[in-house]
């Protein structure tokens, strides 16, 4: 997987024209109580051009033409799609080993998650856009699953992880992608709204369906679906240093439920919702163990070098002529959720449970 640190120099924004919306929120869909709706001012758009120190870890897509030929070049890919119909099903045994390593950065050891929703001239339900993230970031918090990052963090205690307040923001579509400039953005508003920053909370916006978005003006690497030559990555995690409100954490989710970045056929709860949890999952499971790029990740020459707690376990299936991802299942309040594994030292596998559970 490509990992890049980069000085944000000057940026020229595209203006986006996001307006605040309110979004009816069912209890039952374990959403979080509260909502913010900031505007995207000038403010936060000239805080993205003095942002330093920002770093981005993608994970690309599983296309074998255009921009996604990359992933069969990366070291280890071969041998990752050519375990993958050999690989157990089950979360249990030995998957793909390559211990991580310590390089000294800091580590997430607990953080609330706070969903930020691009809604498209102000409508698009949850539900029927993204399934339910905050009701699997809250029963991932709840779970098993979760611990198998305590081993990197440092503590053993439950409910470290947990769901805060979300945003929703209204957006008129465009021809030209977003680009991460855009994200910050929204990110720095949100942020600066709730006066929440810092390790303990970590932002992940979601982009609707339609919605592409990339690195820089240069639309040259993306999510792109509907474009295969720039179609680049899913989704990535990031960190960047605002001068104003300090060090911020987020991932990009734009829609997964789409050919290169979703999942097998026959996952519990359907495409929409295990495409999107499965690339959560991954995206947050980074962000606590390796948030700035300099803490938990392979230094091995091994076909592994430089890839991340979720990246030597983002398992393919291979359905057709196609590449999809292979989660596993875990279990968490009583519901079956699919999601890939993590890269567990402790039992030298990839698990959904410390200790190789």
């Amino acid at each position: 997987m490509l990992s890049l640190r980069l000085p944000l120099h000057p940026v020229k924004i595209t203006t986006l024209a996001l307006l605040a919306s309110l979004v009816a929120v069912p209890a039952s869909w374990g959403q979080g109580d509260d909502e913010v709706r900031p505007d995207v001012t000038d403010l936060d758009r000239m805080a993205v051009r003095q942002a330093v120190n920002v770093h981005r870890h993608v994970l690309p897509t599983n296309l074998n033409n255009g921009k996604g030929e990359h992933r069969s070049k990366l070291p280890g890919a071969r041998v990752l799609a050519a375990r993958a119909q050999a690989a157990a099903a089950s979360s249990r045994g030995l998957r793909y080993p390559g211990d991580l390593f310590y390089l000294g950065g800091p580590v997430v050891d607990s953080a609330q998650s706070h969903a930020i929703y691009m809604l498209p001239n102000g409508t698009c339900p949850i539900s029927t856009c993204w399934g339910n993230p905050e009701g699997f970031l809250r029963a991932l918090g709840q779970s098993e699953f979760v611990h198998v990052v305590d081993q990197y963090v440092g503590l053993f205690g439950s409910q470290r992880y947990g769901v805060g307040t979300h945003a929703s923001l209204k957006f008129t579509p465009r021809t030209t992608p977003f680009t991460d400039a855009d994200m910050q953005a929204v990110v720095h508003a949100v942020a600066k709204a709730l006066g929440k920053t810092g390790y303990g909370h970590i932002y992940h916006v979601f982009l609707p369906q339609g919605t592409d978005e990339c690195f820089d003006s240069t639309f040259s690497e993306c999510y792109s679906p509907d474009n295969f030559n720039t179609f680049y990555y899913c989704a990535y995690h990031s960190s960047v240093d605002f001068t104003d409100i300090g060090h911020v954490l987020y991932s990009v989710e734009p829609y997964q439920n789409a050919v290169g970045c979703n999942v097998r056929p026959g996952t519990p709860n359907g495409p929409l919702v295990d495409s999107t949890n499965n690339v959560l999952s991954h995206e947050t499971f980074e962000t606590i163990t390796d948030p700035d790029g300099n803490a938990w990740w392979n230094l091995l020459d091994n076909g592994l070098y430089g890839e991340e707690i979720g990246d030597e376990c983002a398992f393919l299936a291979i359905v057709g002529n196609s590449l999809l991802f292979d989660p596993s299942l875990f279990r968490a309040e009583g519901k079956v959720f699919a999601a890939q594994p993590e890269y567990d030292n402790s039992a030298h596998a990839c698990s959904t449970g410390p200790g190789g559970d």
